[in-house]
């Protein structure tokens, strides 16, 4: 019998969540003292949940964005482009270009938090965006992690993967399953692949949240994506964004070969806001190697 995992609904979760509408700012979420405590324990769980991060008119925004990345098929160039770079031109756009995906990569609030000790620290690198929509019923993806380190070496230095699920998480979906204290571990991403999406004992799952969500992850802790319901109602298309960042002090490995055209978008835009000088800085980055494309879950 597999092991009961605990599950996170947005209802249970201590997190402080404004009803629809009501605006405030991020600040007075972070000093929470429930966020605060979250944000601490973070080294040691290696995730943490933020329901309804962005506001409502943002992830209008978004969501229309991402429709028209799967629909006229960027999506699919993208991933072409870093499957096969022989073979496929690289796209005409990239997500950074699209006037909601780059804001997103510098949403202040996110990058405020990002800032504590506990997480990355005042010095860090965007590192890559994806944007994908999903239909219930989708195949899940076994468990693995995401950290970009070839070989694994080490975890001296943070990564952290935000997940952006914009129109929340429901039942029917596909949940979010985490196996805290996994990113202390120094492992090769595929090293729990053969358990398939299977439930572990002491993973926390994530089955439902409201839209505008972000779950952040140590980019080392082990992850699935469980498989959606194909009989789930109709609008319940997973749509997620997930964003890339990192400590600097090493060079880090790009998962894009067009990786510098995407940093120079986020300069051009001035995505950054001077706040974040370093934060679409070239000087980061190793040699583009030929390989994972750097699918999350």
């Amino acid at each position: 019998m597999a092991p009961e995992s605990p599950g996170y609904g947005w209802h249970n979760l201590i997190y402080p969540w404004p009803p629809v509408g009501v605006q405030r700012r991020f600040s007075r979420v972070i000093a929470s003292s429930d966020v605060a405590a979250h944000i601490k324990e973070f080294d040691e769980k290696g995730f943490m949940v933020l329901p309804g991060l962005l506001p409502g008119l943002f992830v209008g925004r978004l969501t229309r964005e991402v429709d028209h990345w799967v629909d006229s098929g960027l999506r699919q160039r993208s991933i072409d482009a870093c499957l096969r770079p022989d073979r496929c031109p690289l796209p005409k756009t990239v997500e950074l270009e699209m006037t909601a995906h780059g804001e997103l990569a510098a949403f202040p609030p996110l990058l405020e938090l990002l800032e504590d000790e506990n997480l990355l620290g005042p010095a860090f690198v965007f590192h890559h965006l994806h944007s994908d929509r999903r239909p219930s019923g989708a195949p899940g993806k076994p468990w693995h992690h995401d950290y970009e380190q070839r070989p694994q070496r080490h975890r001296r230095l943070p990564m952290v993967h935000v997940l952006h699920y914009i129109q929340g998480l429901r039942p029917g979906m596909g949940a979010l399953a985490v196996l805290p204290g996994s990113h202390h571990e120094v492992a090769e991403k595929d090293a729990r692949s053969h358990l398939g999406t299977g439930a572990l004992p002491g993973e926390v799952l994530i089955t439902e949240l409201p839209p505008g969500s972000a779950v952040v992850l140590h980019s080392a802790l082990f992850h699935t994506r469980r498989a959606g319901d194909a009989s789930a109602a109709e609008g319940t298309d997973r749509y997620m964004i997930d964003a890339s960042y990192c400590r600097t002090g090493e060079l880090w490995p790009p998962v894009k070969p067009y990786w510098r055209r995407i940093l120079a978008v986020g300069r051009e835009r001035q995505l950054g806001q001077g706040r974040w000088a370093e934060l679409f800085e070239e000087r980061h980055f190793g040699v583009y190697e030929p390989g994972d494309a750097g699918r999350a879950a």
